[in-house]
């Protein structure tokens, strides 16, 4: 105790024995514990520009349903459904109800509208599916935001969310519409959540590593969250210790957790749990002190003031700096037995301990500050009428009134540096990273801890000599009875072996797509490169307010259609980054535009991620939205945003991009819609063979189920400019060994199924893309007409490629080639007569960059 007190007052960091000895603190070791904490604290106010100041949040509680799958033994706030229509009561609160309280608490100057209910009632009971179905809502989830949107116009609160256990793709769906959200992460001890008994046993939603993961996916997705821990359920002060680092580890990733709640049990009558203690208050004072030391001074820490009998003072010694909710009009839902303390005795009660009470929104003041990418565009204007712009707490004099939630306007106004797609190849970026380097991508330091698994070479088999003789064999009589150890050494090959996989590759080839080399007269559109999703891979996504940020207005894009059109393209491809600003129906706006000024021109636009957040900006399902997509004139979507379909690789590319399932699940979706689409990896950087070999395994299968895929394109990463390779994280990009076999294997793993290997010249230049070309490729990909996500990323191989340009490519490989569609189809006659008028590129291009 007196080394773990001595180096917690020297300001050494605690680890996890330490901070378990601390939080048995008691008497005189608890009040020297206590007095160095709240020397942290206070500097923390300091640097945050509030010294002396504790906050709360002027609250309604609205229990949107008490129904939830979950069985908690410690529980009184959920109920099942006869109870409820015993007492009067709907499955869910009615519209008429929510608001009713809404506008109640509005009128007593409330500003945080705190929505709690179960998780997924409808998983569990029929009576809330039922509901739901009957007031036209697919899902608990669709109530939700419908509410929030409700109350934010009619009433003016901002909704807090506690929906429970969401996934990735849920947040995409609430984040327009709240600005900030929550769930308790309790604890991170697995057995009371495993084990008969346990106060979480028979509650899925309740196992630590799923609840772990909706705080990932909240700070990769950039909401500002709510956490923190139930003391006294039945862990162990080490649990308690492991836990509190645990959301340390997140805070520090993300820098997403706007507060800690530190939270002791109480027990309650009519529960399983009723005859366990409570939570001592020595415990509660040990438990926010070290939480404090462990999340350090910028960390906002609260303990709820009507769980504590009074003893404000000794849990604003022991450093926490918020009160939470206080409700004047409602009660605590969750602990009904405890009625939240007038404001005005808070306020005494804080004044007595030296501190001025001052009232924030739902959503922290240094993400008020922040702005973009914390609080969504539609979300900005509810903010800002009730925060104070200096402080970004809340403004005593706000008045709290509904304001229409609306798409920003000007959508598609043309902004900044429009003619990128040109002058990157004569003037280049305008510097080497966007300004935010250090905010948007997450803590580069807990990265690299993230990265290092993926950076380890995988163990080369060590009979390597027999291992790939035998592979070898068997890729040349039947690739598709390569085992994964076989792939794995066929992966490492090298020197003769090399030169022996590329050339079985390059039969296999030849024996299902010919000699003949097929290339696309294409133009690239990237309408947008303003993005926060944070992909740490990606040097083309900017600040709106960066020099080299721009959006196209439709008429822009449109106009590039037909000027691509003009000189005999059959296909554009378009993708942008995912503009804050952009509603979900500005996908179909320029599918439209496209095909009402071309109408022959194939669409193939819009990689899974910008579907997605077409998707969930919408309100619609994957499926309803593509169909939406199809009927505006999309015909098929690139496979783009794959990266690596390996979680353990994606998380440290990227930090808000959409999970590998969910790419998984939009290609199928496309499939079976009728909606082809290509197949990519990038390749090169944090990853090892292993990661190759899962993903092209996973294509395979994907494409045995759909038939869905055109082709399989290898994306080398481009390491110049990116982000993760400046942080010193990633390597720069694959070696032409890493090149070869990749190609090589694609071939060999993807064989019968995807029939098409494509190489990419914006990123290997002429001479390596004809060395793939002898490797298992056959297609060259288009002939582009502008290519700026490479160029912005350091290629040095230009911004498009004549049809001469191609050919010569493929007559350096020894073979002849032709024109294709999309779908690999014929070209008309009367296109590639256009395209061979103007050699497949625009008039007064630029001249080809050569590397």
């Amino acid at each position: 105790m007196r080394r773990a007190l001595r180096r917690a007052r020297d300001g050494v960091a605690l680890d996890v024995g330490e901070a378990a000895v601390l939080l048995r603190a008691r008497d005189e070791d608890l009040a020297e514990l206590v007095a160095v904490a709240g020397r942290v604290r206070d500097a923390g106010l300091e640097a945050a520009g509030r010294p002396g100041v504790i906050t709360y949040s002027k609250s309604v509680f609205i229990p949107l349903t008490r129904l939830c799958r979950d069985k908690c033994h410690y529980c009184t706030f959920v109920t099942v459904p006869g109870k409820l229509r015993r007492e009067g009561h709907g499955m869910f609160m009615s519209p008429d109800e929510v608001l009713d309280i809404a506008r109640k608490g509005a009128a007593l100057g409330c500003k945080e509208a705190l929505i709690t209910l179960g998780d997924k009632p409808e998983d569990r009971w029929p009576e809330a599916r039922e509901w739901l179905d009957a007031h036209g809502y697919d899902d608990t989830l669709a109530y939700v935001r419908a509410m929030s949107v409700r109350i934010l116009e009619e009433t003016g609160l901002l909704p807090h969310l506690n929906p429970g256990v969401l996934s990735w793709t849920d947040f995409q769906r609430l984040k327009p519409v709240a600005p900030s959200m929550g769930m308790m992460l309790e604890t991170t001890a697995t057995r009371l959540w495993s084990e008969p008994g346990g106060p979480h046993f028979g509650s899925p939603d309740k196992e630590p590593a799923v609840r772990l993961r909706v705080l990932e996916d909240a700070g990769r997705s950039s909401v500002p969250f709510t956490s923190g821990l139930l003391l006294g359920i039945g862990e162990t002060y080490e649990e308690r210790a492991e836990s509190l680092f645990a959301l340390r580890r997140t805070a520090r990733a993300y820098h997403g957790i706007q507060e800690l709640i530190i939270q002791n049990f109480r027990a309650k009558p009519d529960t399983a749990m009723r005859a366990m203690p409570d939570a001592e208050l020595d415990d509660l004072v040990a438990a926010v002190a070290v939480a404090r030391l462990i999340m350090g001074p910028s960390a906002c820490l609260q303990a709820p003031p009507n769980l504590v009998d009074a003893e404000y003072e000794r849990l604003i010694a022991a450093g926490v700096d918020d009160w939470g909710g206080v409700s004047p009009l409602t009660i605590d839902h969750v602990n009904p037995e405890r009625p939240w303390p007038r404001i005005e005795e808070l306020a005494e009660r804080s004044a007595a301990a030296g501190f001025e009470l001052r009232e924030r929104l739902c959503v922290y003041p240094e993400f008020v500050r922040r702005g973009e990418p914390w609080l969504d565009p539609r979300i900005v204007p509810h903010v800002r009428a009730l925060a104070d712009p200096e402080t970004g707490l809340a403004n005593p004099d706000a008045v709290v009134r509904g304001l229409p939630w609306q798409e920003p306007d000007e959508t598609f106004a043309a902004t900044g540096r429009t003619d990128l797609h040109a002058t990157i190849d004569t003037e280049g970026r305008t510097g080497d990273r966007r300004e935010d380097f250090d905010e948007v991508y997450g803590d580069w330091e807990a990265l690299r801890e993230a990265a290092a698994p993926g950076m380890v070479p995988d163990a080369v088999p060590e009979r390597i000599d027999a291992d790939l003789r035998e592979a070898l064999a068997v890729a040349a009589d039947d690739p598709t009875r390569l085992t994964d150890a076989q792939a794995l050494a066929l992966f490492h090959a090298d020197g003769p072996a090399l030169d022996a996989l590329c050339a079985v590759a390059d039969d296999v080839r030849k024996s299902v797509s010919g000699d003949e080399v097929t290339y696309i007269v294409t133009r690239n559109i990237n309408f947008t490169n303003v993005c926060y999703t944070g992909c740490r891979f990606c040097a083309f996504a900017q600040r709106r307010t960066d020099a080299d940020a721009y959006t196209l207005s439709l008429d822009q894009v449109a106009d590039r259609a037909q000027q691509a059109w003009e000189v005999g393209a059959v296909e554009v491809c378009m993708q942008g980054g995912i503009h804050p600003d952009l509603p979900g129906t500005a996908y179909f706006d320029i599918a439209r535009a496209v095909k009402e000024r071309v109408p022959g021109m194939h669409v193939h636009a819009f990689s899974p991620m910008e579907v997605v957040n077409g998707a969930t900006r919408t309100g619609l399902s994957i499926r309803e939205w593509l169909t939406a997509a199809k009927e505006a004139g999309l015909d098929s979507i690139p496979g783009t945003a794959a990266e690596i379909l390996d979680d353990e690789v994606r998380w440290v590319l990227t930090k808000g991009k959409l999970p590998a399932a969910t790419w998984i699940e939009v290609i199928t979706t496309a499939h079976e819609l009728g909606l082809r689409s290509s197949s990519t990896m990038m390749y090169g950087h944090v990853d090892q063979p292993r990661h190759w070999l899962g993903h092209l395994r996973t294509l395979a299968s994907l494409q045995q189920r759909t038939g869905g895929f055109t082709e399989f394109v290898t994306l080398p990463f481009i390491h110049t400019n990116a982000p993760v390779y400046l942080a010193g994280i990633a390597r720069p990009g694959p070696t032409i060994r890493d090149n070869r076999a990749v190609t090589a294997m694609a071939r060999l793993l993807l064989h019968p199924h995807i029939p098409n290997i494509q190489t990419s010249w914006v990123k290997l230049g002429a001479e390596g893309a004809a060395e793939m070309l002898r490797s298992g490729a056959n297609d060259l990909g288009g002939t582009l007409m502008e290519e700026t996500i490479s160029r912005m990323a350091g290629s040095s191989y230009g911004s498009y490629r004549s049809i001469r340009d191609l050919e010569a490519i493929a007559e350096a490989a020894g073979r002849p080639s032709r024109p294709r569609t999309t779908l690999y189809g014929e070209v008309p006659k009367e296109r590639q007569e256009t395209a061979r008028a103007s050699d497949g590129h625009l008039p007064e291009l630029l001249p080809v960059i050569e590397g």
